[in-house]
């Protein structure tokens, strides 16, 4: 119960003992805020992909409660300092300065406003004042974006001589016999597909600022950058394709299905090609295929040219392709399984029945992933002698505890499948103690289909199949462009405004890890 709404006594003594009381229970919800965050990092400790929805949907749970008593606790020391009642700070990420506040990031512009001071001296009077310091602060502030119009001028020019007339030819537009710009079209896309902006809630955001865009009129602009930037993911999946270590995963997206009324299930695929955890200069790339279903021939479509090692789930749709070739009888792709898949399952018995089989189960597994934290971005023989030493002992005796367990628990038991979830696969669980190059988890393809995951909530369904492989295309090179540390938006504006008078033959030079920008990303000074 809160003391909130509580009558102010009008004692002076009462007074100070109720604001006492009043401090106290905002000390209180504080630690209940410190609490759930504590549980919220342990969910997101314990969350490894798109298998643990029910923890995804507990974690958007906390993050809701987590604001709203932020700012309870936000507005209760706002109400204290108004009453002149002395809040204690506490150290956090809105503790102030005195507990270590961050400064402000070093690229983004500054503004000075520059109070002056009067001029008479108001001790004395006198106006014989120099300079001896200045106090400065800084604020973060918000410019809003807002609309430019760009006027494209092509002066007509006659000959004396002869009345031949010149002019410069129009610049290439990215829609041809639209209006729109490459900044404005890049801005619609990373909105669409990277802060999961339906295109309809985009309308009403624009009509705020005095600019009518009809969602049909943006559609036929993403359609027409679909068709304009494929060549570029194509030139990426080659990229991911050509690796020799390999992350795959799917996920499910919800696609209507014209003619029935409802929906149905495709599926997004994607590739991960991610050198740098063993230091490669080769640019990290994620590409990502649409299928109307989950059958092995899309997987085989995906990795049938790929050769190497391939981390992945215990899907039965990739068997295929760690089968041997019938003309070299050497796998096509060697299976690396995930130690995160193993985990979960052992992790879920425990948490269900607290087994101490599973949680002794879970110790040996956290120290794996103890060693891994040590060795990453070192080379791959460093790698390499390290997990010989030190992960191959204690995956010995992490065998002989599950082996031991099944004998002594019951075959039908949850922690009895998990257990033989592990050991089915054991071979596949221990490769990465065999190369350097290999990864303990099949994380990165887990990082990579998370943005769709939380895109999905807001789009509710691709409109269509096409759909599927528009948002195939569009994830491939705006999330290929944040895995090599670029703004996707800056990074599609230049390329937008150039990729139509671009040689198709030296599409590479446009590759996010190739790319150089233009002059104000190819706008016109006034524009940038």
């Amino acid at each position: 119960m809160t003391l909130a709404p509580a009558a102010l006594p009008s004692d002076p003594d009462e007074l100070r003992a109720f604001a006492a009381l009043l401090q106290a229970e905002v000390y209180a919800k504080t630690l209940h805020i410190e609490k759930l965050k504590a549980q919220l990092a342990a969910l997101r400790r314990a969350r490894f992909g798109r298998s643990s929805e029910k923890l995804d949907r507990d974690i958007g749970q906390l993050e809701l409660l987590l604001g709203d008593l932020e700012e309870g606790d936000a507005e209760a020391t706002a109400r204290a300092a108004k009453a002149g009642i002395e809040k204690p700070a506490r150290c956090g990420k809105s503790a102030g300065a005195a507990c270590g506040r961050q400064p402000l990031p070093e690229h983004l512009p500054r503004q000075s406003l520059v109070h002056e001071p009067a001029c008479i001296c108001p001790s004395c009077g006198s106006t014989t004042l120099r300079k001896i310091g200045e106090d400065r602060r800084e604020v973060l502030e918000y410019v809003p974006s807002h609309f430019t119009v760009i006027v494209h001028v092509r002066p007509k020019l006659s000959c004396r001589a002869c009345e031949a007339i010149t002019q410069a030819p129009m610049p290439s537009l990215p829609i041809e016999r639209g209006r729109p710009g490459p900044g404005l079209i890049a801005h619609v896309l990373v909105a669409k597909y990277c802060d999961h902006l339906p295109l309809y809630r985009q309308s009403a955001i624009y009509e705020r600022a005095g600019v009518a865009l009809d969602r049909s009129t943006m559609a036929d602009w993403v359609g027409g950058c679909a068709v304009l930037l494929e060549p570029l993911a194509q030139a990426i999946t080659r990229h991911v394709r050509a690796g020799a270590v390999l992350h795959a995963d799917d996920t499910p997206v919800p696609v209507l299905d014209p003619g029935r009324g409802k929906t149905k299930t495709g599926r997004l695929w994607v590739l991960v090609r991610d050198e740098r955890p063993w230091g490669s200069p080769a640019p990290p790339a994620v590409a990502y295929r649409y299928s109307t279903d989950r059958k092995g021939q899309h997987a085989r479509t995906l990795l049938g040219a790929c050769r190497g090692f391939l981390h992945a789930d215990g899907y039965a749709g990739f068997n295929e392709l760690y089968a041997p070739d019938p003309k070299t009888h050497q796998p096509r792709l060697t299976e690396v399984a995930c130690w995160a898949h193993a985990r979960r399952k052992i992790y879920e018995v425990e948490v269900a029945t607290g087994s101490a089989i599973a949680k002794e189960a879970l110790q040996h597994i956290a120290n794996l992933f103890a060693i891994e934290a040590g060795i990453n971005g070192r080379r791959p023989e460093e790698r390499l002698a390290v997990r010989q030493q030190e992960a191959v002992p204690r995956l010995t005796a992490l065998k002989a505890l599950l082996d031991e367990a099944l004998t002594r628990i019951s075959g039908k038991s949850s922690l009895a499948r998990a257990i033989r979830y592990a050991l089915l696969r054991w071979q596949a669980l221990l490769r990465y103690t065999t190369d350097g190059r290999l990864e303990m988890t099949n994380n990165a393809a887990e990082r990579a289909i998370r943005p769709l995951a939380l895109g999905r909530k807001n789009w509710l369904f691709a409109g269509a199949d096409t759909g599927g492989d528009r948002a195939a295309t569009m994830n491939t090179i705006i999330q290929t462009a944040r895995l090599n540390g670029l703004d996707p938006e800056a990074y599609l504006r230049d390329v937008i405004g150039r990729i139509a008078d671009h040689p198709i033959n030296r599409i590479e030079q446009l590759l996010p890890w190739n790319w150089t920008p233009l002059a104000n990303n190819g706008l016109p000074p006034t524009a940038a």
